[in-house]
């Protein structure tokens, strides 16, 4: 159905159009009931006029056999005036006809030529014309013709709403399945950080640890048991806070170790396990006065420190590892750095830790730097503005 504001005065002047032709119609062959051969011709103009009525309404008119239509209805007019003076006044709903199916180049002239042939039927069949004969068909002709034009312009101005209407809808949906593919995209950016901050880097502490058990079984069969045992103890301490932060950020919780905790004991902590689970130094520091920061601002430090001591663990066999928490009056600073192997920063990146740092830094309106060199180490520096308010 249309969306249309225009069309129930549209079908209304149109039907007021076509009951005003059935009207003149009938009041024509109720008076031609004795003249049997003009009352049939009366009836096969309204049954041609209904035929065109029906056949526009279930279907769009097109010009050749519109224009077809008009010629035989003004034929059939024109005889039947001849023929009898009640036909005459049919030719009012006639000047519509013309101006709603010709252009104005063609229908201005035949309302004139139709005007002119109402009158000369009034004069054939009487003995004169006078001056009511002629002002009534060049009345009836200006109105229906003003009507005709004011029922054009109403019609462009629905169909140019009706087409504005329907491009609003269409670009409506367009926004909605763009702000749903958004939406889709950004919750997926959001699980691939929290899998990878999580779950991979929990795996990843899982792995080396069972390597390391089995180097150990490898080794000293006397000292190995007491090691493998240790090893396994730390494989599944991490496997169970892997599974916990699993839970919660399907849940969209907290870290657990933000639980009942500041920023600063989280960070030990974290710490603290990530060096149980390597063979490198690692030390944690803060330094500056804590503030109290938004949970989401102490979840991004979390996770950038849980994924960068991975990577640390993983990709840099560093001695020594640090991780420094800095409070200033406008910023928290999070530094994690580490005296290993180093990367060029310029060459393309394979993994995508570094990239969901920067993505989780950048969308509280922070920045994340990496400075590195071959065979000089790394440092990843994260720093979050403080709100105004913090909550």
């Amino acid at each position: 159905m249309r969306n249309d504001p225009f069309s129930p005065a549209m079908r209304l002047l149109a039907w007021a159009m076509h009951g005003t032709f059935l009207v003149l119609l009938a009041i024509a062959l109720a008076r031609s009931l004795r003249d049997g051969p003009v009352l049939a011709g009366g009836l096969l103009l309204g049954a041609l006029y209904a035929a065109g009525v029906v056949h526009g309404t279930r279907h769009r008119p097109r010009p050749g056999p519109a224009r077809a239509w008009l010629a035989l209805l003004t034929a059939g007019w024109a005889a039947l005036a001849l023929a009898s003076p009640a036909y005459v006044w049919l030719a009012f709903p006639l000047f519509f006809l013309y101006v709603h199916l010709l252009r104005l180049a063609w229908a201005l002239p035949g309302v004139v030529l139709l005007t002119a042939a109402a009158i000369g039927a009034v004069a054939w069949h009487g003995d004169g014309i006078t001056l009511a004969e002629v002002l009534g068909p060049s009345v009836g002709a200006a109105v229906a013709t003003l009507m005709a034009l004011a029922y054009q312009a109403l019609y462009r101005e629905s169909e140019e709403r009706r087409l504005l209407i329907d491009d609003l809808v269409r670009t409506r949906e367009r926004l909605v399945r763009a702000e749903s593919d958004a939406a889709r995209l950004t919750e997926r950016e959001r699980l691939a950080r929290e899998i990878h901050d999580t779950l991979a880097q929990g795996m990843s502490s899982i792995i080396l640890l069972l390597r390391a058990a089995r180097r150990d079984l490898d080794g000293d069969r006397d000292t190995a048991r007491d090691a493998v045992r240790g090893r396994l103890a730390e494989a599944e301490q991490a496997a169970a806070e892997n599974l916990e932060e699993a839970r919660n950020f399907v849940r969209e919780l907290a870290p657990p170790v933000l639980e009942r905790s500041s920023l600063t004991d989280a960070l030990r902590r974290i710490t603290e396990s990530a060096a149980a689970r390597s063979t490198s130094r690692i030390r944690f520091e803060a330094t500056g006065t804590p503030l109290p920061l938004p949970t989401d601002h102490e979840v991004a430090l979390v996770r950038i420190a849980q994924s960068a001591l991975g990577n640390a663990a993983q990709h840099s066999g560093a001695a020594n590892v640090g991780v420094t928490l800095t409070y200033l009056d406008d910023a928290v600073v999070l530094d994690v750095y580490d005296d290993g192997r180093g990367f060029d920063p310029a060459a393309p990146a394979t993994g995508y830790g570094l990239r969901a740092m920067r993505e989780r830094a950048r969308a509280l309106g922070g920045t994340l730097t990496v400075e590195s060199a071959v065979d000089e180490g790394t440092a990843v520096v994260a720093s979050l503005p403080v709100p105004g308010e913090a909550g």
